[in-house]
């Protein structure tokens, strides 16, 4: 059993990793967090949702829980702000025009108070409100004003990588973007990555990746892998991640999070 008698802080992907792919949580996630921060044991969950999203589903919780939202480009503990990474305005109307040349796709325009989207097919809002508990329609998201934007999130039912990616590969030397999912392709402001903000986190708590642990599964934690010496990617993970994490746990249908935190909890 490998010596996880010096981890203080735990740092947790939410779908694909933490959730199974009923979006559920198992059920002895609860336990096992009370008794590691119990013996003061730090967790965060590291998600490409949106803050008030996880705030809903961690809430009997909220105030014992670190957040990195929306791929890391804002990070909340006790409703203050840690991190904020937002894009320029003229780079946000940028990119939402490109965005428009794009067929059979959906845009979500995070803001730090909500998201903006300009549709409302029943099918798009379904796959919206997994992941998104503010939002509001409007005609135009270029004109949307009064905000901080975090993120565009693109839905793609054609497939994120394969049909909406290349209309942004020449972007990535200036911007983030990641596949975040079969459907969803993120576009973040360069420093706006979850590796950047749990670094922020770190230093803020004084705890050093040797004392971080990590799980994540798709192209959204890449850069978590590199902050927590025990990095675990999920066995359902996407093989970029498998590659740049130490480990490898059981699937997030396996209880792969769960297992491993079993272990932690015996030893710290």
């Amino acid at each position: 059993m490998m010596n996880f008698s010096d981890v203080k802080l735990i740092v947790t992907d939410i779908d694909g990793t933490l959730l199974n792919s009923k979006h559920e949580l198992n059920s002895e996630f609860y336990d096992l967090f009370r008794q590691l921060t119990s013996r003061g044991v730090l967790f965060a969950a590291a998600s490409g949702r949106q803050y008030y999203n996880l705030l809903k589903l961690f809430d009997n919780i909220r105030n014992d829980l670190y957040f990195i939202a929306e791929n890391g480009s804002y990070a909340v503990y006790r409703e203050k702000d840690i991190f904020v990474q937002a894009m320029s305005t003229a780079v946000t109307k940028e990119l939402l025009r490109t965005i428009d040349t794009i067929p059979d796709t959906y845009t979500v325009l995070c803001g730090k108070r909500k998201a903006y989207i300009a549709h409302d097919t029943p099918s798009f809002i379904e796959r919206l409100s997994m992941y998104y508990e503010r939002y509001e329609i409007v005609k135009d998201l270029k004109a949307v004003e009064g905000d901080q934007f975090l993120k565009i999130a693109i839905c793609d039912l054609k497939g994120a990588e394969q049909h909406s990616y290349p209309y942004f590969i020449n972007k990535s030397q200036e911007l983030q973007v990641k596949v975040s999912g079969n459907i969803w392709l993120d576009l973040s402001h360069k420093l706006a990555n979850k590796g950047v903000a749990l670094e922020v986190l770190q230093k803020a708590l004084n705890i050093s990746p040797d004392q971080t642990m990590v799980f994540g599964d798709y192209l959204n934690d890449l850069e978590m892998m590199d902050r927590g010496t025990f990095s675990y990617a999920m066995e359902n993970a996407h093989p970029e991640v498998k590659k740049a994490a130490r480990y490898v746990t059981t699937s997030n249908d396996h209880e792969g999070v769960i297992r491993v935190l079993r272990q932690v909890a015996e030893v710290v």
